[in-house]
């Protein structure tokens, strides 16, 4: 068992190690690979993922998942045979985890394009916690505007009445829109998650446990609705790396629509926009990373690890 690169991650003794070399031998089977324009259409600002990364790295994923699928589905038809009646349709859960710019995005709507290949679940929805954060007319109430995307941020408990009415089988099941280019939660929007084969929920904080404060009420873990779940890590420095270049990417396109929350920075200088955006990764989304995201890597099933050039070079498999 070889160790992980991170001084952060010592001990992954739990998990089995595979190089990308070695995953991508695990394909078999799996679906015909998407198109270099769907691979282009599917990735994030900034993202350079190329059709050999999904042929090496996420097809042997979507076999593995497809795996565990069938079995949960075959689970099911035997638990409606012993108890002599047809169970509601629930959801295969898929959480996915990891920092604000590691490619979260991109890699779940890979996943979902890819998953909805496979004949036994072809339906496959997607949603992003960032729809339940809290409006920013709520954070500057609460006095933490300055914190969005910290655990307080978000309307956990508004997140926990959506997965567990789709994981009891309800059909059109509301999950609220959260839109990036406004910085905030689109009233009166949202989208409708009707029964799905897999769901896919990606975010920041879907790994994290919930901290009981005295006197409130205990919620469950978002992950304890969740079948199967993936970390997507890298290295610190090479996360902000990208933060960085992300935000330069969206000054020159989507900061340029006047209604844009950012379209202040498209009219500042390129070093003056650097400055922000490392003046944003240090003072929040650093601190979350170390404080509340990184802690729950150990917690996923599966961890992808990206080198520098944002190709996935190592995976790390939890042993059953």
């Amino acid at each position: 068992m070889s160790q992980m690169s991170d001084s952060a991650f010592t001990i992954p003794s739990a998990y089995r190690h595979f190089s990308a070399r070695q995953w991508a031998a695990l394909r078999t089977e799996a679906p015909n690979v998407l198109s270099e324009s769907e691979v282009i259409a599917l990735r994030g600002s900034g993202e350079v993922i190329a059709l050999e990364e999904v042929k090496r790295i996420y097809l042997p994923l979507s076999r593995l998942l497809n795996l565990y699928v069938g079995v949960t589905q075959d689970l099911h038809r035997v638990t409606s045979s012993f108890l002599g009646q047809l169970q509601p349709k629930v959801p295969y859960i898929i959480g996915l985890a990891g920092s604000v710019a590691v490619g979260k995005s991109t890699t779940a709507r890979i996943l979902q394009a890819l998953l909805a290949r496979w004949p036994n679940h072809p339906k496959v929805e997607l949603i992003t916690t960032d729809g339940f954060l809290h409006s920013n007319a709520v954070l500057e109430e609460k006095g933490i505007a300055e914190r969005k995307g910290f655990p307080e941020s978000f309307d956990t408990r508004t997140l926990i009445s959506f997965l567990n009415a789709v994981k009891s089988g309800k059909g059109n099941v509301q999950a609220p829109v959260y839109s990036h280019e406004f910085y905030d939660i689109l009233p009166g929007e949202y989208l409708l998650i009707n029964q799905p084969d897999i769901l896919i929920v990606e975010g920041l904080n879907v790994l994290q446990i919930p901290h009981k404060k005295e006197g409130s009420e205990a919620l469950p873990a978002i992950s304890d609705f969740f079948d199967f779940s993936i970390y997507l890590d890298a290295e610190v420095e090479h996360i902000e790396q990208w933060f960085l270049e992300r935000l330069l990417n969206l000054r020159a396109t989507a900061f340029k629509d006047p209604q844009a929350y950012f379209h202040g920075l498209a009219q500042q200088d390129e070093d003056d926009v650097i400055a922000f955006a490392r003046n944003i990764w240090k003072t929040i989304n650093e601190q979350n990373l170390q404080q509340n995201i990184l802690p729950t890597r150990e917690r996923a099933q599966l961890i992808l690890r990206k080198n520098k050039t944002h190709r996935i070079s190592d995976i790390y498999l939890r042993k059953l």
